[in-house]
């Protein structure tokens, strides 16, 4: 796709403006680094990170059946979530494969707020209008008109305070709350994508020819958070960050082929629900338990592993890296990839070909490598 042809964010110019090396990514023409990768992620691990992720899908569901509507769409139990609360979930197919991963919050009674994947939003769209047929349920593409930007670290929340009036410390993780940053109307969600705490806000009602608006917020963000150390990050920092932390990509990690089981979320799934799409297959799916399990790598050699590199156990193939970098902080090579359930996870030691080369490996577990990392950026 030419430059000409790609999208852009109300943050276009802006980024262009102050030097990012820009690149295509889910059809939008997108900051891939501003200073250098290793500075943001670094940056992003020990003071605070501003990211635009504008690109990504977001939709508010509304109607007196909405509750009804969500339930039957997603695995999860979306009518026990509290007005403010929020959850990770996805759309699955009927035979349980993934559709797309989303957060779902519930703003108030009958009043949802979704986001998914940029490069997924005309397919998500046209899934969630597909099965509006049997409920009184209004779906609302909001993307264009809600610049999203998303503040990570440790210093992000002290960062956004000093921007509104409302308490953001007593947001819990995964809750949502409509406030006001230096006047401008907001949904703020205590969310991200990198394994730091922070949230992820939309500026609500900003259509693109309003960009300045977009361009003023962001300014604000940025200058609020000069003396703690903040700094505009790319996509690039984006992705190894989310590979630390053990966060799947979807399209690289997960898709329709893979059910929420075999990607090891099936926290998602309550199948207690009466019905939902996907049910019947993950019924049973469960009782056999998935032939395949979703993994996190980190590289006992010199080596960094990518996508399709073959995993080895004892001489023979037991799977494959889905995606994989370096750990800027580690400074070893980290990776997510599928192996087959008949491998013992227990037997953490494998080998993973790079460059025609069997270089030795270790599966790990996201949360502990995360806290590893996370101490390393103390030091």
């Amino acid at each position: 796709m030419t430059k000409s042809k790609l999208l852009t964010t109300h943050l276009h110019d802006w980024h262009e403006d102050h030097g990012a090396k820009m690149v295509s990514f889910a059809g939008f023409h997108m900051p891939l680094w501003y200073q250098a990768i290793t500075t943001e992620h670094i940056t992003t691990r020990k003071a605070a990170g501003i990211f635009d992720v504008t690109h990504m899908g977001r939709a508010m569901i509304t109607g007196s059946e909405a509750t009804q509507y969500l339930d039957n769409l997603l695995p999860t139990r979306i009518h026990r979530l509290e007005n403010g609360g929020g959850t990770y979930s996805a759309f699955c197919t009927k035979n349980g494969g993934i559709v797309d991963d989303l957060f779902l919050f519930r703003l108030a009674d009958n009043e949802y707020y979704m986001v998914v994947n940029g490069a997924n939003r005309k397919k998500d769209f046209g899934w969630m209008k597909k099965h509006t047929k049997e409920f009184n349920v209004k779906i609302s593409n909001i993307s264009d008109s809600t610049p999203m930007f998303a503040l990570q670290g440790p210093a992000a929340v002290k960062i956004l305070q000093k921007l509104t009036s409302s308490d953001l410390n007593s947001v819990p993780r995964f809750h949502s709350v409509k406030t006001k940053l230096n006047g401008f109307d907001v949904i703020a969600t205590r969310s991200g994508y990198t394994g730091e705490d922070g949230f992820e806000i939309a500026q609500l009602n900003v259509n693109l020819d309003k960009k300045k608006l977009a361009v003023q917020l962001w300014e604000d963000i940025l200058q609020h958070g000069k003396g703690e150390g903040l700094v505009p990050v790319g996509l690039a920092a984006r992705d190894t960050l989310r590979l630390e932390a053990g966060m799947a990509l979807y399209g690289n990690d997960i898709n329709e082929n893979t059910s929420p089981y075999q990607a090891r979320i099936g926290f998602i799934v309550h199948l207690k629900k009466e019905k939902f799409i996907g049910k019947e297959a993950l019924v049973t799916e469960k009782a056999e338990k998935p032939q395949r399990l979703r993994v996190g790598l980190i590289m006992l050699e010199k080596g960094i592993p990518r996508t399709g590199n073959p995993i080895y156990a004892k001489g023979e193939v037991i799977g494959e890296v889905t995606s994989g970098s370096i750990s800027p902080l580690l400074r070893k090579g980290v990776a997510l990839g599928y192996v087959n359930r008949a491998f013992r996870i227990s037997e953490t030691l494998v080998h993973i070909e790079i460059g025609k080369k069997k270089r030795w490996a270790e599966i790990y577990h996201p949360k502990k490598l995360l806290t590893q990392i996370k101490k390393q950026a103390n030091m």
